[in-house]
């Protein structure tokens, strides 16, 4: 859980800057920041694929997990639960609290909807790594930051959402400790490295458009692709 508090303080910390000397910060030192995340995330994203045992479980994971992600439509369908979810919110807001209520739904999407978040919490729970909730929370305050400069202190109270949806989630991984093995964990790792590069070039630094959420389905498929394989007796390296 330490990677989720952590969040919430840079969530607060960030929100809180915002409010008060949002409007003063240039433009191209928001671009060059963010910039210099995606470089950061990409690294780190490469830093856990190479640790990879088996490779042709990763490339399998993202190639049939695409393909389940795509039939799916799961961004697109992430994508129309943020819209929907927005207009229903906001049609509903009146007066001053329209302001509140967008500014803590946006950033409670944003902070919360994507394989980040579901990365680093498994990652949290799983083994108590929480270098990539770290991240995120870089990445988060820095949003914070600019989301309460524009839509005001209800982008503080999202902390409470991103408080309780990875906390439930990185109790959950925790709870399948047991059931997960070192190799099965690897993969895991590895899948979300490559999902990590996809947010960099793709959101951050804006290189090529990747539906990074539609891979999702790797991160299922690699561990249980590990343990189908090593029931088989059969460990495929690359």
């Amino acid at each position: 859980m330490i990677g989720t508090f952590l969040n919430v303080a840079t969530v607060l910390v960030g929100g809180t800057l915002g409010l008060l000397f949002g409007a003063r910060l240039p433009e191209r030192v928001r671009d060059t920041v963010v910039a210099g995340l995606g470089l950061f995330t990409a690294a780190y994203g490469l830093k856990l694929f190479m640790d990879t045992q088996n490779a042709i479980v990763v490339l399998a994971s993202l190639l049939f997990g695409g393909v389940i992600g795509e039939w799916a439509q799961i961004e697109a369908g992430l994508t129309r639960l943020g819209d929907w979810l927005q207009k229903r919110f906001a049609s509903r807001a009146e007066g001053g609290s329209a302001r509140f209520v967008r500014g803590f739904l946006t950033a409670s999407l944003v902070f919360c909807v994507g394989p980040i978040t579901i990365l680093g919490s498994i990652q949290d729970g799983l083994t108590g790594d929480f270098q990539l909730l770290a991240i995120k929370s870089v990445l988060d305050g820095f949003a914070a930051m600019i989301f309460a400069s524009t839509l005001g202190v209800g982008v503080l109270f999202s902390a409470l959402v991103i408080l309780g949806y990875q906390g439930v989630l990185t109790v959950l991984a925790s709870q399948a400790q047991t059931v997960f093995s070192e190799a099965m964990m690897i993969e895991l790792s590895a899948a979300g490295g490559v999902l990590l590069l996809g947010i960099a070039v793709s959101s951050l630094l804006e290189i090529k458009p990747v539906r990074v959420g539609n891979f999702l389905p790797a991160l299922v498929l690699a561990p249980l692709v590990v343990f189908i394989l090593a029931s088989l007796g059969i460990t495929p390296i690359l």
